[in-house]
């Protein structure tokens, strides 16, 4: 092991780790887009895992195994707003409770309620079943939440929410798995 190969695993660890902390502010209202440079860890390791570069030491990878667990799951949740946010260009109105307000009904309902806490268990259930070697287990996590979700499907604003949503956190997730599976 050379002093250089350490010296980078610890500076990648630390902005590993930085950029879960950036990632649990980026969840608070309005501050969705710092979760932008949390993608620097994940491209990284992805860069340096393609380019055959090693972990260095085992405890150094689980490190980073467990901080990419981490910003995988917690960082996913501002990466979809901001990419809602961007899709929708505040032409939903949001609820008190996470979900999205249909207008057409006769008093307004909310519908998608939970979609974070969901979202945090199908990213944690991403990574999972793709650091056990079952990727196929993706189409049934997809599966499971499309049918709990399928009555409030009937909104077109719900249904275009319910996807982007789903396929931006599904994309986070995957990268984060990418970067530990590529890099052990």
């Amino acid at each position: 092991m050379t002093e250089v190969a350490l010296t980078y695993s610890i500076v990648g660890l630390v902005v590993l780790y930085a950029g879960v902390v950036l990632s649990w502010f980026a969840t608070k209202p309005g501050r969705h887009w710092l979760v932008v440079p949390c993608a620097v860890p994940i491209v990284g390791a992805i860069v340096f895992a393609l380019a055959g570069l090693p972990v260095v030491h085992p405890a150094l990878g689980i490190l980073a195994g467990v901080g990419f667990v981490l910003l995988g799951s917690v960082g996913g949740s501002p990466f979809v707003s901001l990419v809602l946010d961007l899709a929708t260009r505040d032409s939903v109105t949001l609820g008190a409770h996470g979900g999205i307000l249909v207008m057409s009904a006769a008093p307004p309902r909310e519908i998608l309620r939970g979609g974070a806490v969901i979202g945090y268990l199908e990213r944690v259930s991403l990574i999972g079943s793709v650091l056990v070697g079952q990727p196929a287990a993706v189409a049934v996590i997809v599966a499971i939440k499309g049918l709990g979700r399928y009555s409030e499907l009937e909104n077109a604003a719900a249904r275009e929410r319910f996807i982007i949503g789903t396929l931006a956190s599904l994309l986070w997730a995957g990268a984060c798995a990418a970067a530990i599976a590529l890099s052990w």
